[in-house]
């Protein structure tokens, strides 16, 4: 009878770390959102250039994270990337917000900044954000600051 209580309590503690090690899994993932957890609101913004966003990235607002991108795609009329967030209804953001795509780091995760604007109407489900300035592209800096340079050696 002492075994089976032993051997209850082991397959309990069991249970009870593997149970762990999913949620943690989901939270490195940034997959908690997926459950679930927390009311959210879907808007939309458009940019010429994502870079290298990602569905799932991460949406900030000064360095919280207020949402997640859910998708991204090509708007064949306008010729820019169409890319859809959720945002978290509890935070509120005026109609003129911008939206950014910014990295973390040098080389980290793009993500995609918000900073509100002044109007007193809010963004509401299905909205678009109009204020967006587009990723930085590391390749295009490097080419510009070398053939900068390569027109200044011209020129002397």
């Amino acid at each position: 009878m002492k075994r089976l209580g032993v051997d209850l309590l082991v397959g309990l503690f069991v249970l009870l770390g593997f149970a762990a090690l999913v949620f943690l899994a989901l939270r490195a993932g940034n997959m908690s959102s997926a459950l679930g957890l927390g009311q959210t609101f879907e808007v939309s913004a458009q940019f010429d250039n994502i870079g290298g966003l990602k569905p799932r990235a991460a949406v900030r607002s000064a360095g919280v994270v207020v949402g997640r991108v859910t998708s991204i795609g090509f708007d064949d009329q306008t010729y820019r990337a169409q890319v859809t967030m959720e945002l978290d209804e509890r935070y509120e953001f005026p109609k003129d917000t911008s939206a950014k795509i910014l990295t973390s780091g040098l080389l980290g995760e793009q993500y995609i900044g918000l900073e509100p604007g002044g109007d007193v109407e809010m963004l509401a489900a299905g909205d678009s954000i109009q204020l967006t300035q587009s990723a930085v592209v590391l390749e295009n800096l490097v080419g510009q600051f070398l053939y900068g340079r390569a027109a200044e050696g011209s020129r002397q």
